[in-house]
């Protein structure tokens, strides 16, 4: 069972999976979100977006259409995902502009305060430092940190 919130904008085409906890004043536009997850308070999440089972998805958090979550993931408070690599096109009435889309692959953590910029995949289990703007794709296992953000060397 599901929590639902009392406060919150969640539209119908929207997909919650089992034992998924939405705190209050969150929205919600067409998407899914899997099962055993949890969505914190004052939360966005556009549509087109997936996130997979046993994700947490922490305060403050705005995720835009075109992002793939898979599971196992944890987003800290204030993550920012952008798809707009281009917004001077956005307005242009010519149909030019195009969403940059964004995976998260499963494992992954990404701190607190982060900018995750359009068209990047960030791999498995990669870690993703506090205010860090991620760029460009992150491998698998990497920690990244800074503006913009650049792979930490491994400590033994």
């Amino acid at each position: 069972m599901s929590r639902r919130p009392q406060i919150a904008s969640i539209s119908a085409d929207v997909v919650i999976g089992d034992e998924t906890v939405i705190w209050e004043f969150v929205n919600l536009y067409g998407c899914t979100i899997g099962h055993h997850c949890m969505v914190g308070a004052f939360v966005e999440i556009q549509s087109d977006v997936t996130v997979g089972d046993h994700c947490r998805v922490q305060s403050h958090t705005f995720i835009c259409s075109g992002v793939t979550i898979e599971s196992h993931v944890f987003v800290g408070h204030g993550v920012m995902f952008v798809n707009d690599n281009r917004p001077s096109v956005a307005t242009a009435e010519d149909g030019s502009w195009q969403m940059s889309r964004t995976t998260i692959r499963r494992g992954a953590s990404i701190g607190s305060g982060s900018a995750i910029l359009g068209g990047v995949t960030i791999g498995r289990d990669a870690v993703i430092g506090a205010g860090a703007v991620v760029t460009r794709d992150v491998a698998d296992g990497a920690t990244v940190a800074g503006v913009p953000a650049r792979v930490l060397p491994q400590r033994s």
